[in-house]
């Protein structure tokens, strides 16, 4: 998946699934997770009895996929090494728990406060938002740069 509409040969015929850029970008580092839900989903309607798969059928898919996609909090870095302590590994689920309603509060942020603005404008724009559901605005603003980047280290210092 290209981040820019191709304009070469054969972009003509491609398909346009009514995606944004903006959805675009948010997967583009994760286009083996969207190609496979496509894929999966395909094949459970083909095996439902669907005898053919035209065009709106596919473009819902594609489109449902990659919002599916893009919704998910990116999968966590996989452990260095599996502890054999109880208690560290409950406390990785609980990390792990904090970091996935971070991510959703940070796609929350982005809504209101779009990526193109500075944490400066966003932090005018937002403060309201964050009196109103509790949330300290430097924990909103570093959610807002998770759900941006998918980088966890966007939440240190503030929620981690």
């Amino acid at each position: 998946m290209s981040r820019t509409r191709d304009t070469g040969p054969g972009a003509a015929a491609a398909l346009d699934y009514g995606l944004s850029q903006r959805a675009l970008i948010a997967v583009s580092g994760r286009s083996g997770d969207v190609a496979e839900l496509i894929t999966r989903r395909l094949v459970t309607l083909a095996h439902s009895g669907l005898t053919a798969l035209d065009e709106p059928t596919v473009r819902a898919v594609v489109r449902q996929a990659v919002r599916d996609v893009r919704t998910a909090p990116p999968p966590p870095p996989p452990p260095a090494e599996t502890p054999a302590d109880p208690v560290v590994t409950a406390m990785r689920a609980v990390v792990e728990e904090l970091v996935a309603s971070t991510y959703a509060i940070g796609e929350l942020m982005l809504e209101v406060a779009p990526a193109y603005l500075s944490d400066e404008q966003a932090a005018d724009i937002l403060a309201l938002l964050c009196d109103q559901i509790g949330e300290d605005l430097e924990h909103g603003l570093a959610a807002r740069r998770y759900a941006m980047s998918g980088d966890r280290r966007a939440l240190h210092g503030t929620v981690l």
